[in-house]
C-alpha cells in the first residue's frame, strides 16, 4: 500500500533532472525507499521489475549525478485515465524543496491522466499535504475513503485511505 515521503510546506524549490527510470535505477529506488524509514520497503527485485514494466508511468529525479527521489505509478487497467501512485520518496537532503510535487506534476503531464489515486494512512500528514496540494495546483477536487482496513492485512497494517483526485488538468497552474 502506498506511503509517501512528501515535502513540508515551503517556498524553496530545487532544480532536478526528471526522467523515466531504467533498470539500472532500481537499486537506487530501493535504497531511497529504505532510507526514508517510513515507506513499505519492497524487495529489490520488485523495484527492478517496476523500472522495466512501469517505467513510463514512473519518474526518477536526479540532482547532479545523485538520485534524489522517485515516484512509482501505473495506469489502472480498469480505468486507464487514472494514474495510481504507489510510492513517493525523496532523499532527506532534498526534502522541503518541492521535489515530490514536481515529480507528481511531471507524471500528470507525461501520462495525460485525468484522475489520480493514491492511498495514505492517517499518520502521514506530509502525504496528505502533498496530494491535496496537487489537487489545488491542478484545479481538481479530492475525496478520501477507507480502502484497506486492518482486517484485510495479515500483519496489522493501519487503514489505507484511498485519495481520489479529479479532474486533473495536465498543466499545473
Amino acid at each position: 500500500m502506498t506511503s509517501a515521503i512528501a515535502d513540508p510546506p515551503t517556498t524553496a524549490t530545487i532544480s532536478a533532472h526528471l526522467r523515466v527510470p531504467n533498470v539500472d535505477d532500481g537499486q537506487h529506488m530501493w535504497t531511497l525507499a529504505r532510507d526514508t524509514e517510513v515507506l513499505d520497503l519492497n524487495s529489490s527485485y520488485a523495484y527492478l521489475l517496476w523500472c522495466r514494466d512501469f517505467a513510463a508511468t514512473s519518474v526518477i529525479a536526479e540532482v547532479g549525478d545523485e538520485p534524489a527521489g522517485f515516484v512509482t505509478g501505473y495506469l489502472r487497467p480498469e480505468a486507464p485515465d487514472t494514474l495510481m501512485i504507489w510510492q513517493v520518496a525523496v532523499s532527506a537532503q532534498f526534502r522541503g524543496q518541492r521535489l515530490a510535487g514536481t515529480m507528481l506534476d511531471e507524471l500528470v503531464r507525461r501520462t495525460g491522466a485525468t484522475r489520480m489515486e493514491t492511498t495514505i494512512t492517517d499518520d502521514n500528514a506530509a502525504s496528505h499535504r502533498l496530494f491535496t496540494g496537487l489537487a489545488d495546483r491542478h484545479g481538481a477536487d479530492w475525496r478520501r475513503a477507507a480502502l484497506f482496513t486492518p482486517e484485510h492485512y495479515p500483519d496489522g497494517h493501519d487503514t489505507e485511505y484511498l485519495y481520489e483526485i479529479a479532474p486533473l488538468r495536465t498543466a499545473a497552474a
